[in-house]
C-alpha cells in the first residue's frame, strides 16, 4: 500500500506552503506617519546632554533615584512580571522538544493477579506547520513587551522622584514666602497700632490690619501642609515610610537649553510604552497563526519501553523489555467551531493591539510636541513673572514709605502687599512647573539616565 506519509505529504504539501509563510506585523512607523522633526522644535538645543538626571546637577536627586530604582515596589513588581514573562516564554519554546516520561507501578488485585511494572515513554510531536514555533515566538515577543514594561516602569519612577523632589522644594519656597507675608503682616499691624493709639487712624484700619494677617496666617497653615504632602509623596516614591521627615534643597535648579529629543520616528522607537505595544502586536500575530494553524492536522510520534513480573526484579529485568513504536496523524473534524472560534479571536485581538499600538504612538508624540512647546511658553512665563515679582516688591517699597508719612490709606498698603506675595507666589510656581515640564519632556522622548538602562524597538 501507499506510504502514509507520501499520503501526507500529497494531501497536505500546499497548507504546508502556506503555513510556513512569515508571520509580518507592522510597527508604530508603518502605522503612523510622522514628520521629520517636530513642529515645535526650537532653534537652539542642547545636544551633549545623554543623562537627563545628571542634567539637572542635582546630586542630591541622582542619590534619591538611584534609591527609588532599588527600593520601590512598582519597579520591582516590574521586574518581577518580566520574570515570569520570560517563565512563560520558556514554557511556550518547550512544547517543541520531545517528553520523556517514567512510571512504575504495583498491582494487587486478586490471588495470582499480583506484580509489579516499569517503564518509559517518550512522545513528541511534529512541528509540521510552524504552530509550536509560533507559539513560541509569541512568548518570547510577551517577554519583550514585559522587558519594556518594566524600564518603563524605571523611567516614570524616575521621573516621578524628580518631580516629586523638585515639587518639595517649590512646597518649601512657598511655606518660606507665606512666613514671610506673616512676619510682614505682624509688623504692619504693630505700625497700626501705634499709629491708632496716637490717634493718626481709625480702629477700622486696625481691624483691617488684624484680617490681613489672619489670612496670612491660614495661607501659611495650608503652605506648611502642602510641603508635608510633598515629603510624603516622595518617600513613598522611594519606598520608605511616609514620615513627611525628607528636608528639601534651598531652591530650584536653574534649566540649560532644551534637550534635542531627535526625529519622531526614533523617539517612537525607544519609548517603552510603544515598544510594548508593538511587540504585543508581533506576539498576537504570531498567535493569530498558531490559532490558524490549529486548524490543520498534526502529526505525533511515541516510543514506550516497559517490562513488568510476579516481584520487583522483574520489572527491572531490561532483558524482557516490551518496545512500542507508534506515529499518528489526528484532525481535527468536528469540535463545535471551537477551533474557528479561537482562530477569530486571536485575529481580533490583534485587530485591537493594532489600534492601540496607534493611539499609544499618536498620544507619544502629542506629550512630546506639548512638551516642547510649553517649555518655551514656561520660559516667556517665568520672564513676565520676574519682572512682575520686581516691581511689585519696589511698589510695596513705596506704598509703605507713603503710609508712614499718611499718604496712602491701609488699604493700599494692604493691597500693596499682596500683590507682592501674590507675584512671588506666582513666580515660584511657574518656575516650578517648568522644571516639571522639563522632567515630563524627558520622560516623553523617553531620556536616558545613567541607573535606568534602555530600550530599543526590535
Amino acid at each position: 500500500g501507499p506510504c502514509p506519509f507520501c499520503v501526507f505529504h500529497r494531501f497536505f504539501a500546499p497548507l504546508l506552503l502556506g503555513a510556513c509563510a512569515s508571520v509580518v506585523t507592522p510597527g508604530a512607523s508603518d502605522l503612523v506617519v510622522s514628520p521629520e522633526t517636530f513642529s515645535a522644535i526650537p532653534s537652539e538645543m542642547d545636544a551633549s546632554a545623554s543623562d537627563w538626571v545628571a542634567a539637572f546637577e542635582d546630586p542630591i536627586l541622582q542619590a534619591l533615584v538611584s534609591e527609588a530604582l532599588d527600593a520601590n515596589p512598582t519597579v520591582a513588581a516590574a521586574l518581577a512580571n518580566y520574570d515570569a514573562a520570560q517563565a512563560g516564554a520558556r514554557v511556550s519554546g518547550a512544547a517543541r522538544l520531545p517528553s520523556l516520561d517514567a512510571s512504575g507501578g504495583y498491582t494487587d488485585q486478586t490471588p495470582g493477579n499480583t506484580g509489579w511494572s516499569s517503564g518509559l515513554e517518550a512522545s513528541w510531536q511534529a512541528d509540521v506547520w510552524g504552530r509550536l514555533s509560533d507559539q513560541a515566538r509569541s512568548g518570547a515577543l510577551t517577554a519583550d513587551a514585559a522587558r519594556a514594561d518594566w524600564y518603563g516602569a524605571r523611567l516614570s519612577i524616575a521621573a516621578s522622584v524628580a518631580r516629586s523632589w523638585y515639587a518639595l522644594i517649590g512646597a518649601s519656597q512657598q511655606a518660606a514666602l507665606a512666613q514671610a507675608d506673616v512676619e510682614a503682616r505682624t509688623n504692619q499691624l504693630e505700625i497700626v497700632e501705634r499709629r491708632f493709639q496716637r490717634g493718626v487712624v481709625r480702629s477700622s484700619d486696625v481691624r483691617t490690619a488684624r484680617s490681613a494677617l489672619a489670612s496670612s496666617e491660614a495661607t501659611l497653615a495650608s503652605r506648611q501642609r502642602a510641603v508635608s504632602n510633598a515629603a510624603r509623596a516622595l518617600e513613598v516614591n522611594l519606598g520608605r515610610y511616609p514620615s513627611a521627615q525628607i528636608l528639601p534643597a534651598e531652591d530650584l535648579p536653574t534649566l540649560g537649553a532644551l534637550p534635542n529629543p531627535g526625529r519622531p520616528e526614533a523617539m517612537l522607537a525607544r519609548r517603552p510604552d510603544v515598544v510594548a505595544a508593538q511587540a504585543r502586536l508581533a506576539a498576537a500575530g504570531y498567535s493569530a497563526s498558531a490559532a490558524q494553524k490549529a486548524l490543520y492536522p498534526g502529526l505525533s510520534l511515541r516510543a514506550s519501553l516497559g517490562d513488568g513480573g510476579a516481584d520487583l526484579a522483574d520489572a527491572l529485568d531490561f532483558d524482557d523489555l516490551v518496545r512500542t513504536v507508534a506515529g499518528s496523524i489526528t484532525a481535527p473534524i468536528f469540535q463545535g467551531g471551537r477551533l474557528r472560534a479561537q482562530r477569530d479571536q486571536a485575529d481580533a485581538q490583534a485587530e485591537q493591539l493594532s489600534a492601540r499600538l496607534v493611539s499609544t504612538a499618536l498620544t507619544a508624540l502629542r506629550e512630546a510636541e506639548d512638551a516642547i512647546e510649553a517649555d518655551r511658553r514656561l520660559d516667556q512665563r517665568v520672564a513676565a513673572l520676574t519682572v512682575a515679582a520686581d516691581e511689585a516688591r519696589e511698589a510695596l517699597a513705596l506704598v509703605e514709605r507713603q503710609y508712614a508719612s499718611g499718604l496712602s490709606t491701609i488699604f493700599e498698603l494692604i493691597d500693596a502687599q499682596t500683590r507682592q506675595i501674590s507675584a512671588q507666589s506666582q513666580l515660584i510656581t511657574a518656575r516650578n512647573d517648568r522644571v516639571d515640564n522639563r522632567i515630563a519632556l524627558h520622560l516623553a522622548i523617553a531620556g536616558d539616565f545613567r541607573a535606568g538602562g534602555g530600550v530599543t524597538a526590535s
